[in-house]
C-alpha cells in the first residue's frame, strides 16, 4: 500500500498520531477511538514512507489474540513481511530474549516454564520441608503472595526486608526456597519472565545497548493495563533514541487487581519529559446518549488526563 493511502481516512487527531516523526509519544485514545488502527497505521507508515525496517518495529500487546489481530491489520498495510516481525505479547517477546540471552543469568537455553498448577505444586513441596503447617499457610494463598511481589518488582531480598509480621517472614522463606529451586531445575514460572527480563537488561549494560539498538521503535497497546515491571522494562528498552510509542486510556483501566498500575500512564510524560501528548476523542462505538453518561462519570476521577468523548 503507497504511503499516501495509509493515511486516508484517519481524522485529523489520528493523522497526528500516525505521523509524528520520533521521540516518545502517549496517545490517549477514549473508548472506541480507533486506538488500534492508529498503532497498525503508525508502524506501517514508518516502514512505508520513512524507510524503517520492519525488524526495528517491537509492537506489545497483552493477549495473544490481540497480538494477532495487530499483526493481521499490519500485515493487510505491508505484505507477508509482517508475520516475521516482533508483534507479540509482553511474555510471548520476553521468552524469545530469554531463549537467546538467559544464559547470563544462569538459566540454560532451554529452560522450564511452570504454569500456576506447576508452580503451586512446588509450593506445595516447599512448605513441606520446611515444615509449615499448609492450613495455617495454604499453597495458593502463598503462591499468590510470590506472584504479586514478583509483579510489583520485588525480589527475594526486598521481599524479606520489606516483611514485618511472621506470616510475611515465614512467605519470604518458602519465597527463597521457591526461587532457589526453580534454577536448580532450570525452570522459570511465569511470573519470572518479565523480572528475569528486566535484570537482564539492568545487569548487563552491553545487551541493554544490544536490544536498544535492534528495535529503534517500540510501540506498547493497552497501556493503563502494565504494572510496574512492563512499564520498567519498556523504558529500559527504548533507549537513547526514545522512539517509544504507548497507546491507552486512563479510565478504562480495570486490571489493578492482577497488577495494572494506571499511573505508569499518567506518569508517562514525566518519565519522558519532551514526550508528545496526543488525544484522541471522537468515539465510533456508542451513541451520543452513552457518551454524555460515560464522560460525566469520568469526570469524577481525582487523576485523568481530561477528554471528552464525542459521537
Amino acid at each position: 500500500m503507497a504511503a499516501g493511502e495509509l493515511l486516508e481516512g484517519l481524522n485529523p487527531s489520528q493523522y497526528e498520531a500516525v505521523t509524528h516523526v520520533g521521540g516518545p509519544l502517549l496517545v490517549v485514545a477514549g473508548a472506541g477511538s480507533g486506538k488500534t488502527r492508529v498503532l497498525t497505521h503508525r508502524i506501517a507508515h514508518l516502514i512505508d514512507a520513512h524507510g524503517v525496517s520492519p525488524f526495528e518495529v517491537l509492537a506489545i500487546t497483552f493477549t495473544n489474540k490481540a497480538a494477532d489481530e495487530m499483526k493481521h491489520r499490519v500485515g493487510s498495510l505491508i505484505g507477508s513481511v509482517a508475520q516475521k516481525m516482533w508483534v507479540s505479547t509482553f511474555h510471548s517477546a520476553c521468552v524469545r530474549i530469554l531463549r537467546r540471552d538467559g544464559y547470563h543469568l544462569g538459566y540454560p537455553q532451554q529452560f522450564t516454564i511452570y504454569d500456576q498448577s506447576d508452580a503451586v505444586r512446588l509450593v506445595t513441596y516447599v512448605l513441606r520441608d520446611l515444615q509449615i503447617d499448609p492450613k495455617k499457610l495454604p499453597p495458593r494463598s502463598v503462591h499468590a503472595a510470590i506472584s504479586t511481589a514478583k509483579n510489583r518488582g520485588l525480589g527475594v531480598e526486598e521481599y524479606a526486608e520489606a516483611a514485618q509480621v511472621i506470616i510475611e517472614r515465614r512467605i519470604a522463606d518458602v519465597y527463597r526456597e521457591y526461587q532457589a529451586r526453580l534454577l536448580r531445575a532450570g525452570a522459570m514460572d511465569f511470573d519470572d519472565l518479565l523480572a528475569l527480563w528486566k535484570g537482564l537488561l539492568e545487569k548487563n549494560d552491553d545487551l541493554r545497548i544490544q536490544y536498544q539498538g535492534q528495535f529503534q521503535w517500540i510501540l506498547v497497546d493497552e497501556y493503563q493495563d502494565t504494572n510496574h515491571l512492563q512499564s520498567s522494562i519498556i523504558d529500559l528498552m527504548s533507549g537513547p533514541q526514545g522512539n517509544v510509542m504507548v497507546v491507552g486510556d486512563d479510565s478504562q483501566s480495570i486490571y489493578s487487581w492482577r497488577g495494572a498500575d494506571f499511573t505508569n500512564i499518567l506518569d508517562f510524560p514525566k518519565r519522558h519529559p519532551n514526550a508528545q501528548v496526543f488525544r484522541i476523542e471522537t468515539n465510533y462505538r456508542s451513541t451520543p446518549e452513552i457518551l454524555s453518561l460515560a464522560n460525566a462519570s469520568i469526570r469524577q476521577n481525582s487523576r485523568q488526563f481530561e477528554k471528552t468523548l464525542r459521537p
